[in-house]
């Protein structure tokens, strides 16, 4: 794709960038065959190539108005797009770039700034998040029944394993999880026990950075970036062999720190070795041999949903389909796997009514062969269809741990 850079963008890194990416671009669309937001309201400009004509019309200093911003919110950064694309283009990277160009130039509203600023307060900072969950929990019941099914039941807290093995991994507890499905990682401790790995969590790190990165607070995301390479550095420098993701969300995010903070001269090197070592539960499983844990088949099958941060950013699709499969659990026909569920971080607040389309589209593909349950590999995903299945909804390992579980 040719561009003309004003020169304002011209001597800017982001502005260079942006550009780079444009410019891989060669208009065949293939991108929009794969796009869930084209193919629900069908419309060019909430595609990718449509969207990447709105920010390339930013750059050479056309007209942008509340529509380009509209067509640009709306995307879900499912990088499904990413996958189609023969030519490589970096499309997350490029709307990232771009939203944050166009939010300089054309103000979001203050309403639009106040809810935004409101989720960055509460979303990535566990505590918080928590206590505000808990009181909605207990208020659960005298809430109407379309919120009360946006609240998760409280989850009992399971132990983790007391031994320490010789090989050891860090694992991230994150923001959200702890409080909505503390049962996660202790399933994953419990599972990699039973394989001779001690999983650890660092005390301080916290959230991976990409709800305030995503939400425009580029400079906020990257500060948590730094923190958590703080909390993890000592256990890397002591011999932790990876740093374990249940949350693909949050792998996606640990996998670019060496790529954000390739400028920093403090923390890029740090970065790339973060980013190196960072591994997501599935793909660590993938590579142990599960065929010595014992287990017991749970009844019914078991619908797998990928998240799109698994399969296309990535690039893991079909690795939790096949440490199931290792371990004897029957699955389910899928339909439409390359399709978001509408969750994608804050997507679902900040755009329902898309969102609960999608999600529908999601639970019927999901539901073809009438499992007995649906799995997922990262907590947003698990939450939002939650909210809506008729079956129970988890993460994938809690089943895993809870079939070697009865096997005991």
């Amino acid at each position: 794709m040719q561009t003309r850079l004003i020169e304002k963008y011209q001597t800017r890194p982001e502005g260079r960038e942006a550009e780079s990416i444009l410019r891989t671009c060669v208009h065949c669309g293939f991108c929009t065959a794969t796009c869930p937001t084209y193919q629900t309201l069908h419309d060019e400009r909430d595609g990718p190539r449509g969207r990447i004509y709105l920010i390339r019309q930013l750059l050479e200093g056309g007209e942008v108005t509340e529509r380009t911003r509209t067509h640009l919110d709306r995307c879900l950064t499912c990088r499904s797009c990413e996958t189609t694309c023969p030519s490589g283009v970096q499309y997350a990277r490029l709307l990232d770039l771009g939203q944050g160009l166009l939010d300089e130039v054309l103000p979001r509203p203050p309403q639009a700034r106040l809810l935004r600023w409101g989720l960055r307060q509460v979303l990535p900072r566990r505590r918080r998040f928590t206590s505000l969950l808990r009181l909605g929990q207990a208020l659960r019941p005298l809430l109407p029944q379309a919120l009360r099914r946006k609240v998760p039941l409280r989850q009992p807290v399971s132990p983790w394993p007391q031994q320490r093995h010789t090989r050891v991994m860090l694992v991230l507890a994150g923001c959200v999880q702890p409080g909505a499905a503390p049962n996660t990682n202790a399933a994953a401790a419990r599972v990699l026990d039973r394989l001779g790995i001690t999983l650890l969590e660092a005390p301080a790190a916290g959230c991976c950075g990409a709800v305030s990165y995503h939400l425009g607070a580029h400079a906020d995301g990257l500060d948590f970036m730094r923190r958590n390479i703080d909390a993890w550095w000592p256990f890397l420098e002591a011999g932790a062999e990876a740093l374990v993701m249940t949350a693909s969300g949050c792998g996606a995010m640990v996998k670019d720190y060496g790529q954000l903070l390739r400028d920093d001269p403090v923390y890029a090197d740090k970065a790339q070795r973060v980013s190196a070592v960072c591994k997501d539960l599935g793909e660590v499983l993938l590579a142990e041999d599960v065929g010595r844990l014992s287990l017991q088949r749970p009844a019914g099958r078991t619908a797998v949903h990928c998240p799109c941060t698994l399969q296309h950013a990535l690039k893991l699709g079909g690795v939790v389909e096949q440490v199931l499969e290792r371990a004897g659990i029957e699955l389910a026909r899928t339909t439409e796997k390359h399709l978001c569920c509408g969750s994608a971080g804050t997507y679902s607040l900040l755009q329902p009514a898309l969102s609960q389309t999608l999600q529908a589209r999601k639970l019927q593909a999901l539901s073809v062969d009438a499992p007995a349950r649906i799995v997922t590999a990262n907590i947003g995903c698990q939450l939002h269809l939650d909210s809506a299945a008729e079956v129970p909804v988890m993460h994938w390992i809690e089943l895993l741990d809870a079939a070697c579980q009865q096997a005991y």
